[in-house]
């Protein structure tokens, strides 16, 4: 790549144009119209509201809303798909959405440009229960029927949708977005029910609910209380050692009392020490966990003496009497969530209360009793004195009196703990089992997992929190119990309670949902559903013996489902899914599950997981906070103009490609300041290119590569660089790494080198000569490269420039045209080492003159013949010259290029020494060369016109201006 070099123009200096540079004093009026300075109407800038307006503009007239469809009916040898993962419907747009969104339209624009087919649409997750609340407000759900509730949860929906959609457009995301996907459209839920269907085999009844709409209060206050459970069966190691002992009796602790009725085991841990201990004050004998006796002692207020201690494997085979219920018998069991951090080391386990306690029974077979119903009471499981009764009040209370009367109760006290409570009520909640529909992911993990090993996922960090929330997830409970949503296709016989589920039950029901959407399970009688064809095939009785059941369908199946859907039935899966970290175990997980379960693979060959927007502190974006940025806000302004301007949708997407999505995206004003004068520099670049490329045609007027000079082609060939760079850094997701190599490209190698050495050469040389057109070839061919490169990321700057651009005709749009276009007849042998070679020189000449003016010098360049040589004579043919592509490069006044210094140099020349390796063929070629740079005052004069020191006499103009003004008579 280009060494280091010195600038004569700085970045900002690029569109600073003027005759300042080129004539002064009377001379400059004199020749002030000959000189070839850049022209263009594209503006500097665009600010306010008319920035928004020419977004508008462009929008509109470059046929944003029509690209996507334009795209998709152009025959493409190779499709992209990228399946959008489905905002929920539930609010206004915000900056989440925005990183989100944008970060995918960015990589659909580039597959389009490097044509490529993209399959994008865009979808909604519109069922659940934050939508149903909030749709609802304060009505309740107690007056409303089920029809109702879901009237008005569409309607809240459809209004989101609404609001979000003309959001993403203004952003510029790329879509038809009049044929989005919404999972509560009637052929989706068909699709979904399939995949339901095919599933059934997996799907099984009787689950505990999941805590998927809790809220934690830490300073929930319960009634705790130590209770005992005598051992009527010794385990056979205590067997041994307690002849001489009273009972022992286990002591549990709880924060719940109103589960005990429940219990039907005491877990230990398999690994811990226990020990038998006898009270002091009463001589009682309990069975604790070693480590929490001194504990204990404390809270009994008593000494506590440890009579034998054993592991707690040990414990196996014992058995516990019920504390409540004297006729029953409870086994004490090993279990890994035992913990001693509070409590005795003993824990009584509820299976219908708890998921801990839950997989404990599942493992041993125990019996799951819930006494409690909907409402939060007791049921007639219960004994008669618990029934009807409310488990967290006068239920509660209840129980404690029958332990107390039971002499069970060893010590009671208030505890401060976290407990789930509903996040909308703010009231404490009971968990409790329930009938339920539930996934066994256990026998799809295994499967899932090694779909996940083999994919692509960026970053690669996120691959082992995939698997870790894959390993954790035991089942999946899939039921509802509300009205806005999927209704599960399933009917009851009324009096077995036996489901009627089967393919053909189910492919009827999703016809019919196709038909006539899922309202129809509330709309339609159940001959509808269960006709007789369906009854006969299910070899089930009359369709008066069922009743409909009346659960739906968890949101994450709704949306896990998109991918059989929405994505080409052809090879339904997916190139990408991009989502946020939190979708790890989310959309991400629900879909590879019903994918697997299905098809036996993943619905998608590549995952990209990106971090979440916060503030410029890094702090969760909170209204309380007031650290909120909307994106409506940051487009079109705030109410106080000063404070909120409007930046428009690129900067918008700026902020994105610039971040590291990977990890926690920053915004704030300070971002978007920073994307807005970064845009700006980037603009006036654009504008130098467009100024300098007035009345040239590409079409016509460029140059054969075989006559463009070697710096000019030295600069196709970086752009080459370039190109393949960036192409490869937005095929990875890493558009960071573009705008890194954009801006690096546009300060290092145009505004620092190549636009400093060509501005003499495009303003003075004659119009149509071979060397100002040259540059001009490569110039639009810089500006097209450049223009391509920021399109994924600034479509509208992007257009903006192209509709300024040469070479192309009226209607013509940027991303109907193609990618970056380079040419392997750019990179020619030696070309690289030549201008390289020359910047090295000219390297040594600008460190001995520092702070002077170049332009004022005359060079000596001494090189031994050889190869070096060589390559210095491709730039400069004659021994001297004034205006070879070595002078040019030198930026000097003339140029000698010799084997060797005169033996008579003037005592004013300043000599520096440098080398150069060249490496050609792969290093098959290597050679060092020495070489020596004299820079001497010029003899020659100050030329009025071009402002070089290339004139003979002074006041009067150089032969090459001469020349041009003498033939433009």
């Amino acid at each position: 790549m280009l060494l280091v070099r010195r600038s004569a123009v700085g970045f900002g200096g690029v569109a600073r144009w003027g005759l300042r540079c080129l004539c002064s004093g009377d001379a400059a009026g004199r020749y002030r119209d000959t000189v070839l300075l850049p022209r263009t109407d594209f503006p500097m800038r665009v600010n306010g509201p008319n920035l928004l307006e020419r977004e508008i503009q462009i929008q509109q007239k470059c046929g944003f809303d029509q690209l996507y469809t334009w795209q998709r009916e152009k025959k493409a040898k190779k499709e992209y798909c990228l399946h959008d993962g489905p905002p929920y419907a539930n609010g206004d747009p915000h900056v989440g959405h925005a990183l989100n969104k944008i970060l995918k339209d960015i990589r659909n624009r580039f597959e389009v440009l490097r044509g490529r087919q993209v399959h994008y649409v865009p979808g909604w997750d519109c069922h659940g229960l934050p939508i149903e609340l909030k749709a609802l407000g304060d009505l309740g759900t107690n007056e409303l029927s089920p029809l109702e509730i879901r009237q008005k949860a569409r309607e809240f929906a459809e209004r989101a949708i609404s609001r979000q959609r003309a959001a993403f457009q203004r952003w510029g995301v790329m879509a038809d977005w009049e044929n989005c996907y919404y999972t509560f459209d009637g052929k989706y839920e068909a699709a979904q029910l399939k995949v339901f269907q095919e599933m059934h085999n997996k799907v099984r009844e009787v689950f505990p609910v999941q805590h998927t709409e809790l809220e934690y209060n830490p300073e929930h206050v319960s009634r705790a209380l130590y209770i005992t459970f005598p051992l009527l069966t010794l385990p056979a190691e205590l067997a041994a050692k307690a002849e001489s002992w009273a009972r022992v009796s286990a002591l549990i602790w709880t924060t719940q009392p109103w589960t005990i009725p429940a219990n039907q085991a005491v877990c230990y841990m398999p690994k811990v020490q226990y020990s038998v201990v006898k009270r002091a004050d009463n001589e009682q004998l309990l069975l604790v966990a070693s480590e929490r006796i001194n504990s204990l002692a404390s809270i009994l207020k008593t000494n506590l003496e440890s009579l034998a201690t054993f592991t707690g494997s040990d414990l196996k085979g014992g058995v516990c009497q019920h504390p409540t219920i004297p006729s029953k018998q409870v086994p004490l069991l090993p279990a890994n969530h035992v913990t001693m951090t509070k409590g005795t080391g003993l824990v009584h386990t509820a299976p219908a209360y708890g998921m801990e306690d839950y997989s404990v029974a599942t493992h041993f077979n125990l019996p799951v009793e819930c006494m409690v119903d909907e409402e939060g009471r007791f049921t007639e499981l219960a004994v008669p004195e618990l029934q009807k009764k409310s488990v967290m009040t006068e239920g509660n209370a209840t129980v404690i009196s029958m332990l107390q009367a039971a002499g069970s109760v060893v010590k009671e006290e208030d505890c401060v703990h976290s407990y789930p409570y509903d996040w909308r009520t703010k009231q404490p909640v009971v968990i409790r089992a329930s009938k339920q529909w539930f996934i066994n992911t256990a026998s799809l993990k295994d499967k899932a997992k090694d779909a996940l090993q083999k994919m692509r996922v960026i970053p690669e960090s996120a691959r082992s929190s995939l698997l870790a929330m894959l390993d954790r997830r035991t089942y999946w409970c899939i039921s509802r119990q509300r009205s806005w949503g999927v209704p599960i296709p399933v009917f009851y016989h009324k009096e077995t309670g036996e489901p009627l589920l089967n393919k053909h039950s189910v492919t009827h029901i999703a016809k019919v949902f196709s038909e006539k959407g899922s309202d129809s399970w509330w709309t339609e009688p159940a001959e509808t559903f269960l006709t007789p064809e369906v009854l006969q095939k299910s070899k089930a009785g009359a369709v008066s013996d069922y009743v409909r059941g009346e659960d739906v369908l968890d949101i994450w199946f709704d949306s896990g489902a998109s991918w059989a859907a929405v994505l080409p039935e052809s090879d339904p899966r997916a190139d990408s899914y991009v989502e946020g970290k939190d979708q790890v175990g989310g959309w991400f997980q629900s879909s590879l599950l019903t994918s697997v379960a299905v098809r036996n693979k993943a619905p998608y060959k590549a995952l990209v997981v990106h971090g979440f927007a916060v503030s410029e502190r890094g702090e969760k974006m909170s209204k309380s906070v007031g650290n909120v940025i909307d994106p409506d806000v940051v487009i079109n302004g705030g109410k106080d103009l000063s404070v909120s301007p409007p930046y428009g949708a690129d900067v918008l997407r700026w902020w994105v490609a610039e971040s590291n999505v990977f990890s926690e995206v920053q915004i704030g004003p300070n971002t978007l300041n920073a994307a807005k004068d970064s845009i700006n520099k980037l603009r006036n670049t654009l504008r130098f290119l467009l100024g300098n490329l007035q009345g040239f045609d590409p079409r016509s007027q460029a140059v054969d590569p075989k006559q463009i000079h070697y710096i000019d082609q030295f600069m196709l060939h970086v752009l080459r660089e370039f190109s393949m760079k960036v192409t490869d850094a937005y095929s990875e997701f890493n558009n960071g790494r573009v705008i890194r190599l954009l801006q690096s490209f546009i300060t290092r190698d145009l505004s620092n080198f190549y636009f400093s050495i060509i501005k003499d050469r495009l303003y003075c040389d004659p119009e149509d000569s071979l060397g100002r057109r040259s540059c001009q070839t490569v110039l639009e061919e810089i500006l097209d490269g450049v223009s391509r490169s920021i399109a994924p990321v600034l479509p509208h700057l992007a257009e903006e420039v192209y509709l300024h651009s040469p070479g192309h005709d009226e209607g013509d749009t940027l991303f109907r045209s193609g990618w970056i276009k380079t040419s392997s007849v750019w990179r020619r042998p030696g070309l690289e080492e030549a201008v390289e070679g020359a910047c090295a020189i000219r390297d040594s000449f600008l460190s001995s003159i520092p702070g002077r003016n170049a332009a004022e010098y005359e060079l000596i360049i001494a090189i031994e013949p050889g190869l070096f040589f060589e390559l210095m004579e491709s730039l400069q043919e004659e021994p001297t010259s004034t205006c070879s592509q070595l002078t040019e490069l030198m930026m000097a006044s003339r140029t000698t290029l010799a084997s060797s210094l005169p033996r008579d140099l003037p005592s004013d020349a300043i000599t520096s020494t440098g080398t150069f390796l060249i490496n050609l063929e792969g290093g098959v070629i290597r050679e060092e060369s020495a070489y020596i740079v004299a820079a001497m005052p010029t003899s020659l004069s100050h030329c009025p016109r071009c402002r070089r020191y290339t004139s003979d006499e002074p006041d009067c103009l150089c032969p090459r201006c001469q020349t041009v003004l003498e033939n433009a008579k």
